[in-house]
């Protein structure tokens, strides 16, 4: 099989295409042949050795995949041979990431496929949407309260405002004039200028939002927007210092990676339209590099997908 491949640590031109042995479900595990995987900021922090989580050269990038179940191993009830699914992928593991175009993956990650979705769209959905829902859920706000969000366009903060609306939050969220059309159309209740940082949602809300999924990264520059005990849910391990008793929640997708009942609610909701699945770009898994400066260079609203 065909998989992309990180060569060595280093810039985008150290990703490959390499013929590997096809892997072979185990009791629990579901073979899924790949249609398409999406590219994440993950993936770029991976091939830079950022982010290795174990991992040396060569390995197999991608978190997330869309395709068709290709066999099961003993034991597998959920889903059957031909089904189209969705899953989101750990790469740091000997078998590798998503990008490849035959991916072994235990059963508690994958669920089937939004009907109304091409397989490219629903590989967008497993770990952004899976990562939005653990940030919810970590800050486990009640309807009415107030959400805040950065990073609004993004993948991550695009699905944390819908699942925000979904739960009957009041929606803050930023966006660049470029942006805030989408930013709207998503959801967000209010607007606020991308770049302004803490002072621009205290404008919109003077006494603060009840809690910020913080898909941009600003870390502890986006503290003072969050009111006194509040919470703030972060996505790249940033825990503190704290301040006025706001609690920081670090959010690690992988403690979702086998929720399948979160995934297939993601799915139901996408399903239903309530959430909107973003394909920026596709490309052959021989120009993943291009894909990889594509991301790197900013300004993707949705996600660039490896199409097999």
């Amino acid at each position: 099989m065909r998989a992309v491949v990180i060569t060595r640590f280093g810039g985008p031109e150290v990703l490959a295409v390499a013929e590997l042995p096809e892997p072979v479900p185990g009791r629990g595990e579901v073979r899924i042949r790949v249609a398409a995987a999406t590219v994440n900021p993950t993936d770029l922090a991976l091939r830079e050795g950022r982010r290795r989580g174990g991992v040396e050269p060569p390995c197999i990038p991608g978190m997330e995949l869309g395709g068709v179940v290709d066999a099961v191993g003993p034991g597998v009830a959920t889903c059957h041979a031909g089904d189209r699914v969705m899953a989101i992928v750990l790469p740091a593991r000997r078998a590798g990431g998503a990008q490849a175009e035959l991916v072994v993956v235990p059963q508690g990650s994958v669920a089937p496929a939004p009907d109304a979705a091409t397989l490219a769209q629903a590989a967008t959905l497993p770990m952004n949407g899976l990562t939005a829902r653990r940030a919810l859920d970590l800050l486990d706000l009640p309807a009415g309260a107030i959400l805040g969000v950065t990073g609004a366009a993004g993948a991550v903060g695009g699905y944390a405002v819908q699942l925000g609306k979904v739960a009957g939050l009041r929606v803050v969220a930023d966006a660049g004039p470029a942006d805030e059309g989408l930013v709207r159309r998503l959801g967000a209740d209010l607007v606020v200028p991308r770049g302004a940082g803490a002072a621009a949602y205290r404008g919109a809300v003077p006494g603060g939002v009840d809690g910020m999924v913080d898909a941009a990264v600003l870390n502890d520059g986006i503290l003072g927007a969050v009111r006194d005990g509040g919470g703030l849910a972060t996505l790249r391990g940033f825990a503190g210092p704290t301040e006025r008793g706001i609690a920081i929640h670090p959010v690690l997708v992988s403690d979702y990676a086998e929720n399948r009942e979160a995934l297939l609610e993601l799915g139901r909701l996408a399903q239903a339209g309530a959430l909107t699945l973003r394909v920026a770009r596709t490309y052959p898994p021989e120009r993943a590099a291009e894909a990889h400066a594509a991301l790197a260079a900013g300004g993707v609203r949705g996600r660039l997908v490896i199409a097999f």
